[in-house]
């Protein structure tokens, strides 16, 4: 069985939350979106279920993170250097915040955070092996 992951964010506006990751180039899940949450798909195997506070605070008894904490880097993979680009650009463009460039040239990364102030990171490798 291949595993799936659903990662769980709270945000303050829903709609406008969606419109933002549309912008991106994702989809929702209409059968798992309603006015409480909405299931971003990245991915066959990856989801975000955005969540409005209330409905996210259900799930837990402990503090919910605000946007000047951080507990979590999404970090996803990108097939070449140009994506990361491409994406990060796109991100800022839809109003998110550009938040880390890293390239140590056989890695290069970049991140943004989001209108909730969840960070994201792109990233691709350079998965050739070496030859010394």
């Amino acid at each position: 069985m291949e595993r799936m992951i659903f990662v769980n964010v709270p945000v303050q506006d829903l709609p406008k939350s969606m419109a933002f990751f549309r912008k991106l180039g994702w989809e929702f899940n209409l059968d798992f979106t309603d006015e409480q949450g909405a299931c971003l798909v990245i991915s066959d195997t990856i989801f975000v279920m955005l969540l409005v506070p209330e409905f996210f605070e259900s799930f837990t008894n402990r503090p919910v993170a605000t946007a000047q904490t951080s507990e979590v880097i999404l970090s996803l993979s990108a097939e070449n250097r140009e994506e990361v680009d491409q994406f990060i650009t796109t991100a800022i463009a839809a109003g998110a915040s550009e938040t880390t460039y890293n390239d140590l040239g056989w890695m290069y990364q970049r991140g943004f955070a989001d209108l909730d102030g969840h960070l994201w990171e792109f990233a691709w490798m350079d998965t050739a092996p070496s030859i010394e």
